[in-house]
């Protein structure tokens, strides 16, 4: 990755002004000991038994950490636990009548659910599927959308020490049969259907086409939703009539190993094949629960939103474990923030006056395009902190977010992992650390990072390279955990590393700027660019509010690069298009500049909010587009499709 003077610098980067956190929030954080850094780095990795200690064990753990430089590595080896019980039954004592969740439906619909109501919930269903033949070890795949029962689920199988397979809701049959295929997962749960955007979606036409294509047998218990009394032949069950004849019993929780597994996820398959990602219960539930603590400030007296789909993995890590284990009240909202009105996002934290808020940059972005009158309707003073995940952050959308969301005081913590670290890694604590605008941060105590050059050695000050993690961490999943798989491990000398295949570079005094993927580098005519670079270059632009970069094949350069943006409301092209030109000039230099600016009203994204670049990248070389079932906004590729010149 090199910038555009063809020195390896990347040159869109520069100082960036330390903002320090407000005297007010350090007041009331939950970590406000900057000793803390040097204290986890002294004491590692007994450090990591801060962790263990938010969690109730069944037995007690014989260390915090078995390993040498080499997998395997355990974590929190001997000890037992259950993480239903430390997500409920443990805070029945001191707060069975507080809320667990509050959920918001696509149609202003709404439910709540107490502590006990929940626990009562999650058992019910536990028994339900014991009844049914399910047993520790089993795999259970859930398909079901942002609705309560998704976390329910989850819970009551992990409850009896069964493994779950949630699959997104938005995936296609094809993605749902080749992920229950590859866990040999003999139950699913489903529904009837869901509404987006108004639209109904037939969910159980997609569970039984996924069903037919598996060689196992699957049983199906189906979740009522839209009320159209959909047939249900044999091997399918209804969830509210399971759930009613086991309503009132109650599942001892059953104590799993640290080390085993406690659910798998697959990584999207947006880009690329999915990948399983096996996550433990010990060490990922320390972890998750930490972060929680110390990088969202969560409290059990808050009300907190994540905004993610719990199909992913922010969903599972911190809308359901990290939250529920604190005994939080966590919001659900199953919908988009335009529908009723482009207002429904603030007019949800208004509501239920929510403390933290937890969104994707993309989500940001789309809110600035927005524009602030929509957030200024509500009185969104309860905020106390907000965070953005799942990709790198522009300095421009962070300030907006901070000054119109945030007040102009709140903290944002830019948070880097992703689904194969299972909780965060990089980001500033909020009562401790300045933040820097558009870095995500150190790593966080305990975690331990460089920055490398493509031989594996430490770059430099402020020069790009690739992200390596370089010590293990609690979260981390079982093929790195056991050396089993390696994934994108590997050894350098006699150093252990994980790769993430990010971008980054590190500055002065620690904090990483995270660049991208590494694989969303573009080569023209000899030279390297990063899209984050260039995008970035972009959206610096006044008027500008998302920018995505790919390539397109090019007769002279081998490759040009096609811009696809996205304008603030009262811009136009004629406003925006020279000013771009200029900007990724100035910035990075002449080579780097466009061969093609497409103005578009949005841009293709999943349901979570991230650009795929894959389809973009497929329409500016006139391909054909593949799968496009993650899409929240297919019918935006036909308007790309007519908006891109002929190549």
């Amino acid at each position: 990755m090199t910038g555009g003077d063809g020195s390896g610098r990347d040159t869109a980067l520069g100082e960036r002004p330390a903002i320090d956190p407000p005297e007010w929030f350090v007041d009331q954080a939950n970590v406000v000991d900057s000793s803390v850094y040097e204290t986890f780095e002294r004491e590692w990795p007994d450090c990591w038994e801060r962790a263990a200690d938010l969690l109730d064990w069944a037995d007690p753990y014989d260390e915090v950490f078995r390993g040498g430089d080499d997998p395997p590595f355990e974590w929190f080896p001997g000890g037992r636990l259950n993480a239903a019980y430390n997500c409920i039954d443990r805070h029945l004592p001191e707060r069975k009548n507080q809320l667990a969740l509050i959920w918001e439906g696509h149609l202003d619909e709404s439910r709540t659910y107490t502590y006990r109501e929940l626990h009562r919930e999650v058992n019910a269903v536990a028994a339900a599927l014991r009844e049914k033949g399910v047993e520790e070890d089993d795999v259970v795949t859930v398909y079901l959308p942002m609705v309560p029962e998704l976390p329910v689920v989850m819970l009551a199988c992990v409850r009896l020490g069964v493994v779950h397979n949630v699959v997104f809701a938005g995936f296609s049959a094809d993605a749902l049969a080749e992920r229950m295929e590859r866990t040999g997962s003999e139950m699913l749960v489903t529904c009837d259907g869901y509404y987006r955007r108004g639209s109904a979606v037939a969910q159980k036409n997609k569970a039984d086409n996924a069903r037919i294509a598996v060689e196992q047998d699957v049983s199906v218990v189906v979740l009522d939703i839209l009320s159209r009394d959909v047939h249900l032949g044999d091997g399918y069950y209804d969830y509210d009539s399971l759930r009613a004849a086991h309503d009132g019993e109650t599942v001892a929780p059953v104590p799993r190993d640290a080390t085993d597994t406690l659910f798998r996820i697959y990584t999207s398959g947006t880009t690329g094949e999915p990948k399983a990602v096996d996550h433990t219960t010990g060490g990922y539930l320390a972890h998750v629960a930490w972060t929680s603590r110390s990088v969202l400030d969560i409290k059990p007296e808050d009300t907190y939103w994540c905004s993610a789909d719990i199909g992913w993995i922010t969903g599972h890590s911190y809308i359901v474990y990290g939250p529920l284990a604190l005994g939080t009240t966590a919001v659900l909202y199953n919908g988009t923030p335009d529908h009723p009105e482009k207002d429904r996002v603030w007019e949800i934290v208004d509501r239920y006056a929510v403390d933290v808020f937890y969104t994707a940059p993309t989500a940001v972005r789309t809110f600035m395009k927005w524009g602030e009158e929509y957030p200024e309707r509500h009185d969104l003073s309860s905020l106390r902190l907000l965070g953005t995940v799942g990709e790198p952050i522009d300095e421009r959308a962070w300030r907006w977010y901070r000054e119109h969301i945030g007040g102009g005081e709140c903290p944002v913590v830019d948070t880097w992992w992703q689904t194969e670290t299972g909780a965060i890694l990089v980001s500033t604590l909020p009562g401790v650390d300045a933040m820097k605008p558009g870095a995500a941060g150190r790593p966080l105590p305990g975690i331990e990072t460089s920055v490398v050059d493509p031989a594996g050695e430490a770059v430099d000050v402020d020069e790009a390279g690739e992200l390596v993690v370089t010590r293990p961490w609690p979260g981390m999943p079982s093929d790195l955990r056991t050396g089993e798989g390696w994934g994108a491990a590997a050894t350098c000398g006699d150093e252990w590393r994980y790769y993430p295949e990010d971008g980054a570079s590190v500055d002065v005094d620690g904090y990483v700027t995270v660049l991208g993927r590494v694989d969303d580098a573009i080569n023209v005519a000899g030279r390297r660019f990063s899209t984050m670079e260039l995008e970035s270059a972009i959206t610096g632009v006044e008027g500008v509010a998302e920018a995505a970069v790919v390539g397109a094949s090019h007769e002279t350069t081998g490759t040009a690069l096609y811009a696809y943006v996205s304008p603030e409301g009262g811009y136009t092209e004629a406003d925006l298009r020279g000013r771009i030109e200029s900007a990724v000039e100035d910035a990075i230099g002449g080579v780097a500049t466009p061969e093609t600016v497409v103005f578009t009203p949005d841009l293709p994204k999943t349901r979570s909010g991230k650009v795929m670049r894959r389809l973009l990248t497929a329409v500016a070389n006139d391909e054909e587009l593949g799968d496009t079932s993650a899409l929240r906004n297919p019918e935006i590729l036909g308007e790309l499709q007519s908006a891109t010149p002929d190549r």
